[in-house]
Parts: structure tokens; sequence; C-alpha cells
């Protein structure tokens, strides 16, 4: 076979050369920088955070939604692990106020960046993500490791408590009785029995990651032999036979705050972890609710109605005095500003609404009775009849005069 002439063989050296560089550049943004498409999503908008955002909340948003999307916990999300990646990328510009100043005068990827801003960026991650998802995560658990991670990604148990309409809506400090799964009292959540130590995990050199061969890449996971711990228990405690936990029956005190809702949670700590409780809130024979406004109504007689008064209203915190003006009709609302629940996460306190009924009585006295023919007889806008009572059919007008007054009007 003929061998290839000289230009052929140089455009085959040529495009080898760039074939390499490209699978070099893969390999080298998989692990420690994006590719130049990921800036086209500006950084705060990753991390979710306003661009006046302080170090705090951007330390804090990166941690949420790092646990959110972190590889371990979304096995079959394939997208997970670039999200992941992203946040660490943006975290690290952003948690530098030296980098941070930079990319806000050049790295703008928004609609307002222009091409030269996009020019003299040059960002990219310079730490592993997983590296620097363990620091974060150190620091938001009080150091302590990265074996707790799986545990921190369990979701907290969560309870329900029931209250009276009036617990719910003065607040009140009740307990509750919970089943948990707590640090072991024995080994203080460590995992080996008291006394002895653990061994160094020669499967990732105590560092918790291992590295994984995928072909033409390597991956980092959590170390499937120690589950990140870095070490082995030789020794496992006897109590929580190495899981660092134990089921554990507690009894917590929870401040419900006033206002409360029926279906609201609160996240309530119980030793080293915390629950969820949800509210179940009763009815109130009396009261009807409607948000922080309640509903309520009030019985008054014929003669409160007619000629006025005064009526008593049961309210949430005392018996109120309402005025009752005569000739008030079945269903006049009142307001009673500031009367009812305190408003939750906000100040003041809601209305109470009092609808006016008026009670109709069943049975009359013979004297009674009486009075009341007597008024029917004189009422004057009645539509139809009322029974027992016998009113003169209305005489018709007489026409004053003969035939010749009648003419006489006719010309007048």
């Amino acid at each position: 076979t003929q061998l290839p002439n000289y230009s052929s063989r140089l455009m085959l050296i040529v495009c080898l050369y760039f074939s390499v560089l490209r699978s070099h550049s893969v390999f080298s943004s998989h692990f420690f920088h994006t590719t130049s498409g990921c800036h086209q999503q500006d950084f705060y908008d990753v991390l979710g955070v306003p661009r006046t955002a302080s170090q705090k909340d951007i330390k804090k948003a990166y941690y949420q939604l790092a646990k959110k999307y972190h590889p371990d916990t979304n096995p079959d999300d394939l997208d997970a692990k670039e999200k992941f990646a992203k946040l660490a990328e943006a975290y690290e510009t952003l948690s530098d106020e030296l980098k941070r100043k930079q990319y806000d005068t050049y790295g703008s990827a928004g609609p307002g960046a222009s091409g030269q801003q996009q020019q003299y960026w040059r960002g990219g991650a310079t730490v592993d993500p997983e590296e620097l998802f363990r620091k974060i995560f150190g620091e938001f658990t009080g150091g302590r490791g990265f074996g707790d991670l799986n545990s921190m990604f369990e979701q907290a148990p969560e309870f329900v408590m029931e209250l009276t309409f009036m617990q719910a809506a003065k607040g009140v400090n009740k307990e509750i009785t919970v089943n948990i799964d707590d640090v072991c009292p024995r080994c203080d959540g460590k995992g080996h029995e008291p006394g002895t130590k653990v061994s160094h995990c020669h499967y990732c050199n105590g560092t918790g990651m291992e590295s994984i061969n995928t072909g033409p890449f390597m991956m980092r996971s959590t170390c499937r032999r120690c589950s990140g711990r870095g070490s082995i228990i030789i020794t496992p405690c006897i109590m929580c036979r190495g899981t660092g936990q134990t089921k554990q029956k507690q009894t917590v005190m929870v401040p419900v705050p006033a206002g409360i809702e029926d279906g609201q949670t609160v996240k309530v700590p119980v030793g080293k972890k915390y629950i969820y409780i949800t509210f179940r809130v009763q009815r109130s024979p009396v009261f009807r609710r409607d948000g922080a406004d309640i509903h309520s109504d009030v019985m008054i007689s014929v003669a409160q109605a007619i000629l006025g008064g005064t009526a008593r209203a049961q309210g949430l915190y005392s018996t109120i005095d309402i005025a009752i003006p005569p000739g008030i009709q079945t269903d006049h609302k009142i307001r009673l500003a500031g009367k009812g629940i305190p408003r939750v996460n906000s100040f003041g306190y809601g209305d109470h609404f009092v609808y006016i009924k008026i009670k109709i009585p069943k049975n009359l006295t013979n004297r009674q009775r009486k009075l009341l023919f007597s008024y029917a007889e004189d009422e004057m806008d009645v539509e139809g009849t009322v029974t027992g009572v016998t009113r003169p059919a209305k005489e018709p007008e007489k026409e004053e005069g003969g035939f010749f007054s009648k003419l006489k009007k006719m010309f007048t």
C-alpha cells in the first residue's frame, strides 16, 4: 500500500493533536472548572441570592442547595453532579471578596453584561466540589465530621399535636412524647465502644472519598467502605451496634405560638436533632376563624331588637358588652377592632365580628300574648295577615255632592 504523502501525514498529525486537546479540556473541566457555557448563568442566580447578599446569606444558600443536589442523594439524577459543581464554583467566587468584586465588574453574565465584561472575566472553580461541601458541612454541623452526612440527609421525623381552638388562638406550652433516633448515650454517637479506637481506612486513605475510574474520566464519591468517615470501627458499640444512634423516648415541651393555624408545622429541637410538629386545631362551638379575624353570633330578644339596649358576647379574652341600637335587624354585623387573634410573624391583632341573631320566643304568657295582639292591631306595614288578628276593612271614600257638583268639578 502506498504511504500518504507529506501533506496528508501532516494533516493527520494536526487532527490527532486537536483531538487530544479536546479530550483533555473535557477531562479538566469535569473536575476543576465548569465550561464556558456555565458562565452564561449568573452566579447570584445559581445560589438564588440578590447581588447585595451578605457572606452569611451566600454561605447559607450554598449549604441548602448543595444538600439538595448532592450526588449521593440524587443517584438517578444525571444533572445533579453538574448542578453541584456549579454551586461550588459560584460559592468559591462570591465567598471571596476580591473574586466577587472582579466578578461584579467583569463577570456578570446577565442581560446587561457586555462582551468586554465576558472577555476579561476568567473564572472557574479551583476547589473540588466535594471538599468544599465537606468544609461547609463541618461548619454548619459544629465539626461533627463528614461521617454524619447520611444522617443529615435523613428526613426529620414528623408528629401531630392536637390543639383546642383557644390554645391555638392564645398560644400555649404543651408537652408531647416522641420516639426518635437520637445520639447514642453510650458512645456519644461515635459508634464504637468507649475506650476503644477506630482504624484508619486504607481504602480511601482516611479522606472519606474514593476515586472511581469510569473509562476516560475519574469520579470521586463517598467511600463505600467507611461511609465517608475516613476510619473503620473495629469494636462497635453494644448499644447502637455501630450506628451511633438509638431509639429514644423523649418528652418535649413545645411552645405553641399564639395565632397558629390548622395544618401549620414548626421545627422543634430534640436533643442533638430536631423534629417537625404539625398542628391540628379543633373547631370551636362559638367562634369561626378567618386568618387573624374571628366571627361569632350573639342572641338578643325581640324587645332588645326593637327598643335597643346592650348584649353580652363571649370574646377570646373576656366577656364583651355590645351596644344594641333600636330597630336593629337580624344578621347585622358589628366590628370589634383589635379583639381577634394575634397575627403570626407580624404585629397587631385581627378583628372580632359579631352577628346579631334575634331570638323569637316559642312560649308566651297570657299578658304577653294580649300585648302582642294589641300591637299587631295597630301595626300598619304588615303584608298579609296575622293569626288571631282581625283588622277592620278599609271604608271606600265617599264622594261629596250629586250630579251637578260632579259636573261643576269637571269645568273647574
